[in-house]
């Protein structure tokens, strides 16, 4: 089968052909990092991080960025509530969304361009804008003239006359048409800046992404991809100003779009505190279990996220993992993607089907008896995980990390403890003992080879 991905600009499942296919291209928004980045940031990436390993399984290379937005008013409001240069908290986070990535086994990108380094290439694409009269300067800003562009509204489908309505509480003075976007903005001297013909100032959010995709991807890309919250106006506005810019060549050719994560029925919102920041997630979960959760669903839907499911996915990869532990003796040889698998990611990212594929070869798995079967269903088994990022670790690791106290001697202890009840006759003891185990939320499992225990949440 060949790769189906859903285009946001068509509306339509379309089969995916790269301009180049030695180099495909890939651009994906990464995050302003002025704080910790929350559980629904991490969607994307986890998502488009299985789509660029299959671009590079399918075409042998690909070209990803993924940008870092290191200027933006939210960092500079963090710097001087904390009296420190924005590069001071910029460099902190950008560190802590890395290491909350690699957690979640996302790898990182070929290219991970900051708006900072590219001030030169966004400078230069402004003024390209003005000298074609697709933006102007008003009042030191430089803006955008939506009106100059035909195409304006066709990534949202929005109407334009809808936009500027909505556009028009508390309009700037300096605006020709409501609807008009910053490009350049002024900075005070207590702002970050640097020099332009405009003078002083700082670019505007939008043209960032603009300016670093075309510095590395080429003035028409391949694939962008992000939250389907950024469709507008964030890349409507980006087509909007490449095009322009490189005289109404198309940006980008597909558009992915990964849906929203919901918290009990309603979106993740500050006004009603159900932020969670992967940073806390990932000391309170296994990484892998929060990685498995994102994978769920597929990545144009809504995602339910809730405790349950939490708990579902812990109890899944442990079926998974007591799976492999149990085939801890058979040699599976070169590991390798089952077909199954690929053509599930192959249509439009399916990791639904491709995870229902993974748990339907681990259950073919525990029933086999033959050798030669239990071989092949334990390569199928790991390379079913390897192409969603799971089950690369040993299975004895799994079960011993599944928890942030770090108190396995602890558990070993008690359970030793049980054991010799047991045989002293002390049923009363070893039962307490396995309560005491069960409210922390350890299982005790009686095999031929002892007592294991696991725990489950």
């Amino acid at each position: 089968m060949s790769l189906h991905l859903y285009n946001s600009l068509s509306r339509q499942v379309e089969p995916f052909q790269p301009l180049d296919p030695s180099r495909p291209t890939m651009y994906v928004c990464g995050p302003t990092v002025y704080n910790y980045v929350h559980i629904g940031n991490a969607r994307g990436p986890v998502v488009f991080g299985v789509l660029a390993d299959l671009l590079r399984r399918r075409y042998g290379a690909l070209a990803y960025a993924r940008n870092i937005t290191d200027v933006d008013d939210k960092i500079n409001a963090a710097a001087a509530e904390q009296g420190v240069p924005i590069s001071a908290i910029t460099d902190r986070f950008a560190a802590a969304y890395r290491e909350d990535m690699a957690a979640l086994g996302v790898q990182p990108p070929d290219l991970e361009p900051a708006a900072t380094a590219h001030i030169g290439e966004i400078v230069a694409m402004i003024q390209r804008l003005i000298d074609s009269g697709h933006a102007y300067e008003a009042e030191q800003h430089v803006l955008f003239s939506i009106a100059s562009f035909d195409g304006y509204g066709k990534l949202s489908r929005r109407d334009i006359e809808d936009m500027r309505a909505g556009a028009r509480v508390e309009v700037a003075p300096y605006k020709r048409d409501a609807g008009d976007f910053v490009l350049w903005k002024p900075s005070s001297e207590e702002l970050p800046g640097w020099e332009s013909p405009w003078g002083r100032g700082r670019p505007g959010w939008h043209i960032e992404c603009s300016a670093m995709a075309a510095a590395h991807l080429g003035e028409t890309i391949d694939i962008h991809a992000g939250g389907v919250d950024l469709q507008f106006p964030h890349h409507e506005n980006e087509i909007a100003q490449s095009e322009c810019a490189h005289g109404g060549k198309v940006f980008a050719r597909w558009w992915l779009h990964n849906g929203m994560l919901n918290f009990d029925g309603g979106k993740m919102s500050k006004s009603v505190g159900n932020i969670q920041k992967i940073h806390d997630l990932i000391a309170q979960y296994p990484p892998e279990v929060l990685r498995y959760a994102l994978l769920s669903a597929h990545y144009r839907q809504p995602l339910e996220w809730s405790d349950g499911l939490i708990e579902q996915c812990t109890r899944t990869l442990e079926r998974l993992y007591g799976t492999l532990r149990d085939l801890a003796g058979v040699d599976a040889g070169a590991v390798a993607i089952p077909d199954s698998v690929e053509t599930a990611l192959e249509d439009d990212l399916n990791t639904p089907r491709a995870l229902a594929e993974l748990a339907r070869i681990a259950g073919e798995a525990r029933k086999a008896t033959d050798p030669a079967e239990q071989s092949r269903l334990k390569r199928d088994l790991l390379g079913a995980g390897l192409a969603m990022g799971l089950l690369q670790q040993d299975p004895a690791a799994w079960f011993s990390g599944a928890t942030v106290e770090g108190d396995d001697a602890r558990i070993q202890t008690l359970v030793d403890e049980r054991n010799a009840a047991k045989k002293a006759r002390d049923f009363a003891r070893a039962d307490a003992i396995r309560q005491q185990l069960a409210d922390e939320g350890i299982l005790l499992e009686d095999t031929p080879a002892g007592v294991r225990w696991k725990r489950s949440r």
